[in-house]
């Protein structure tokens, strides 16, 4: 086993050096904060109310890439007591960051610059959309006095019309603000971030460069506590679906219960496991659910995700004559090429505001929590589902044991990881093989899961370890990473370590996209192969805390795991594991054979 240990510094640790975590340890930290300390927090500027808005929500860290069109924003980001900066390689890991940190706080923001940084971040913005994540995407925009001057400046293509950055924005956003005056600046940006709380999507927020640091009436020195007003339920409607509900199930023999991922974004988690409680329903999750509901409870039966679904799982919910699903989502993704044994006609649908009950009837206005909540005082207990899968289920087998030195399996790694999880963890799954895997994971009580189902950006994984682990330094990060997706995103564990975090990195290293292979093989699911861990040592340079290994066969992963646990607990843990090209779980050999089907689906008659 080749590892290599680095001398602990804490010159990038938050704590030690008060809140600029990110700025660099050159010679130019003095004079950022020098300069930070000389500005006049007594006026009320629009930069003073935007740094204090985002405190209010609860975001401490912004993840920012500096621009020419955002440096005096940022200026007063800095200067804002509890607010820290951090600097991220480029933007689109910086959305990721935020992405990932809004998936712990319930709400991140991000500030880079226009069109350059606006059109880098919009990746990542798109998929917190998908994911429902109010992200705050905030733009530092041109010179106020250049809008409608028939000007071209520079970041843009060249155009006098600099409308092309908010143009793209508008698909992936659920609100819009162009702040190009002081009269309505206040108002548009409490507007976008109230917007972004309410709807759970992210919002986009562009500032002109010379407006930061104007003083103006409207941003007071103390600004209004910022709040919102819940929405409600309409009682009638509430009522009439919960009895429609009670009706519909009360004829069902052997009903179940699905979580979807919409419960985070609706916060009916803990309403929709005391809905299990008291039912006796069989418990399952769809796989972007994974985490929202706890894996200890007595009637938790599983990943319902079709042909790959944990065993015995699929066979209970195809198999009930009733399903209630909380907030799912069906892509082709999640129903395995379209290939879902559930009839509509046996469903009620519990949208975030919506319930649908079979073929109909369908009540609006009624939120999800409270749904949930009053159907629990309704139901009568059945169990018999449940019943059917106790007398089905058989005890999962464990892998095939290795002979001494013989190359590592992926389900061997898998059994180690398993034994890693507890309630001070967290654990990240990126896009490939590892959802397949880490579904297989049982999650202890307190352990925190995340990974990005519905947009399945390859890559995501290493912002939002990033920003996961800013947002919740009590949890340590376990992230499992194809080596495909690292190449996309590894600058930033530069930032990682600059922060000071001690995250455990697992570079699953398969040469090649192997998620692609098992979908429509060709060349060019082919990559070079990096020397990962010399890598990361070069990216970690002599500054911060951080180690790396490679491991080849089990003995080398026990050694490795247990540095990483005990003596490196501390420490940025990167462990780079050899595999061979061909290893994959048998789930993404099912899944992409049907989603190369759904794929390959000729077109309808004309």
């Amino acid at each position: 086993m080749d590892a290599k240990s680095v001398s602990l510094s804490d010159s990038c640790n938050p704590a030690a050096c008060n809140g600029l975590c990110t700025l660099p340890t050159n010679g130019f930290a003095p004079t950022i904060q020098s300069f930070a300390a000389q500005l006049d927090l007594a006026d009320g500027t629009l930069g003073r109310h935007l740094a204090h808005r985002l405190i209010e929500i609860g975001i401490t860290d912004v993840f920012s890439v500096p621009g020419d069109f955002n440096l005096t924003l940022l200026d007063y980001l800095i200067a804002e007591p509890g607010l820290n900066l951090i600097g991220c390689c480029n933007e689109l890991n910086a959305g990721y960051a935020a992405d990932g940190y809004a998936r712990a706080r319930g709400v991140g923001a991000c500030v880079v610059t226009f069109t350059v940084g606006g059109l880098s971040v919009l990746n990542a913005i798109a998929g917190a959309y998908s994911e429902n994540l109010p992200v705050i995407c905030i733009v530092g925009g041109p010179n106020s006095n250049d809008y409608g001057a028939n000007r071209i400046i520079h970041h843009t293509i060249g155009l006098p019309d600099f409308s092309q950055e908010l143009r793209c924005f508008q698909t992936v956003t659920c609100y819009q603000a162009v702040v190009n005056n002081l009269e309505d600046a206040h108002e548009l940006i409490d507007t976008a971030i109230s917007t972004a709380l309410r709807e759970s999507k992210p919002v986009y927020i562009s500032i002109s460069c010379n407006l930061s640091a104007i003083p103006h009436p409207t941003f007071t020195r103390q600004p209004i506590p910022f709040s919102l007003s819940p929405k409600l339920s309409n009682k009638a409607g509430l009522e009439a679906a919960v009895e429609a509900a009670v009706k519909f199930l009360g004829k069902a023999v052997k009903p179940v219960m699905i979580g979807g991922p919409k419960m985070r974004f609706s916060k009916a988690c803990d309403s929709f496991t005391e809905l299990a409680d008291s039912c006796g329903y069989p418990l399952a999750v769809m796989p972007s659910a994974k985490g929202l509901v706890p894996e200890h409870h007595p009637h938790f039966i599983g990943t319902y995700w079709g042909a790959v679904s944990t065993a015995f799982c699929a066979e209970i919910v195809e198999s009930a004559d009733a399903y209630l699903l909380a907030g799912p989502i069906f892509n082709d993704l999640s129903s395995v090429g379209y290939s879902l044994l559930l009839k509509k006609e046996k469903a009620i649908i519990v949208q975030p505001d919506r319930v649908v009950v079979g073929n109909g009837p369908a009540f609006g206005c009624v939120l999800m929590n409270d749904f949930f909540i009053a159907l629990g005082k309704r139901l009568k207990r059945n169990t018999t589902a449940y019943e059917n899968y106790r007398r089905i289920y058989v005890s999962e087998g464990h892998p095939l044991k290795s002979d001494p030195n013989e190359a590592l399996r992926v389900n061997v790694l898998f059994q180690h990881i398993q034994r890693m999880l507890s309630e001070d963890t967290a654990v990240i799954a990126e896009a490939g093989d590892s959802w397949f895997n880490c579904q297989k994971l049982k999650l202890p009580p307190g352990c925190r899961y995340e990974f990005q189902m519905q947009y399945g950006s390859i890559g995501w994984s290493v912002g939002a370890t990033l920003g996961y682990a800013q947002a919740a330094p009590e949890k340590r990060v376990i992230a499992c990473i194809g080596d495909g997706s690292f190449q996309m995103t590894a600058q930033d564990v530069g930032t990682m370590l600059r922060c000071g975090q001690n995250a455990i990195i697992f570079l699953i290293n398969n040469g090649g996209y192997t998620t692609e292979v098992e979908i429509h093989d060709g060349p060019y699911n082919v990559i070079k192969n990096w020397n990962y861990t010399a890598l990361v040592d070069a990216i970690w340079n002599g500054e911060g805390n951080c180690w790396t290994t490679k491991v080849r066969c089990e003995e080398d992963l026990i050694k490795a795991i247990d540095t990483a646990v005990e003596a490196k607990k501390d420490c940025l843990c990167f462990i780079e594991v050899i595999v061979h090209k061909d290893d994959t779980s048998k789930e993404l050999l099912e899944w992409g054979s049907r989603l190369c089907a759904a794929n390959g689906r000729p077109p309808n008659p004309q």
